[in-house]
């Protein structure tokens, strides 16, 4: 089977580079300016060198397209995918925020799009290398997963399990996307804001951690008021996945502001404070949140690392 893969960051590169080791058909797909950049270099992953086969332009139909780029590109990953995509094409969105699985499939609607997430990876890019303590798991499925799952899902496990990534199906995937966001919109924020590692926020009461778990709580009654059910208890889960992350990595949006790149403030606190308008639901955290981090966008480059 042919995995399409759209995005060679610390996410991509790091499942990618699991799906190659496997023996799995993996092709980056890319524009020509990237593949001239890329070609000959390899990507260095935990010290390990691997040479990824570029591509781009049309294609057989891929058995499974990922894509795991940030949100300000996904419109430059449809491009790049829609000629490669098939009736018979899987494709799973790495993407933060709760609506990108949507905008792909409204654009590839000859595709079958997933529900998708990763939680607990905890990997770092510098340039072509990228290095993590654990890749976690990818969360996926339906947006209802009852009884066996389709021949998508099962695509989909298949080949994860064949490149030994840990995965999970859940009954409710809605939820777990929900989930994730509440996990982004504290922890990445937060993160960038102080230019912080995941040790700042694993000391319990540490003014870190508490800001994150404000900004949490905000997520929380945005969603009971959109009919999520998220409570207490899908915080608690996110602390425990918390504890066991590598205390000196960065959140990738930690790593976005330390560097000077665009953040993806507009898909986490945007949208909160965008649906507490909505729902007369106060956000204060999440509105400073927003204003610190597009400020923060006027400033100088800072060195990361």
């Amino acid at each position: 089977m042919r995995v399409d893969l759209v995005g060679l960051g610390a996410v991509g590169a790091g499942y990618g580079s699991r799906m190659l080791a496997a023996g799995l058909d993996v092709r980056v797909v890319v524009d020509q300016q990237r593949a001239e950049r890329y070609r000959g270099t390899a990507t260095l992953v935990n010290g390990v060198a691997y040479d990824f086969p570029i591509t781009g332009g049309v294609d057989e139909p891929a058995d499974l397209a990922i894509v795991a780029v940030k949100s300000p590109a996904l419109d430059q990953a449809i491009d790049l995918l829609r000629p490669r995509v098939g009736p018979d094409t899987v494709i799973l969105s790495l993407l933060n925020g709760v609506d990108s699985e949507a905008v792909i499939a409204a654009a590839l609607p000859q595709a079958t799009v997933l529900l998708a997430l990763t939680v607990g990876i905890d990997a770092v890019r510098h340039g072509r290398e990228v290095s993590y303590t654990s890749l976690g798991r990818v969360v996926f499925g339906e947006p209802t997963n009852l009884g066996e799952p389709g021949p998508s899902v099962r695509r989909v496990a298949e080949i994860l399990q064949t490149a030994g990534i840990d995965y999970v199906i859940p009954a409710d995937m809605r939820h777990q996307l929900w989930w994730k966001f509440l996990i982004n919109v504290g922890i990445n924020q937060v993160s960038a804001v102080l230019g912080a590692p995941y040790s700042a926020f694993q000391v319990v009461g540490s003014p870190a951690r508490e800001a994150m778990i404000a900004a949490q709580r905000e997520v929380i009654a945005v969603a009971n008021a959109q009919g999520v059910a998220l409570d207490e208890r899908d915080l608690d889960a996110w602390l425990e996945v918390l504890a066991g992350l590598g205390p000196d990595n960065y959140t990738s949006m930690a790593q976005d502001a330390l560097a000077g790149r665009p953040t993806e403030v507009d898909i986490f606190g945007g949208r909160v404070s965008q649906w507490g308008r909505r729902h007369g639901v106060p956000t204060p955290v999440n509105d400073l949140l927003v204003q610190l981090l597009r400020a923060g966008t006027a400033l100088p480059p800072r060195r990361f690392g």
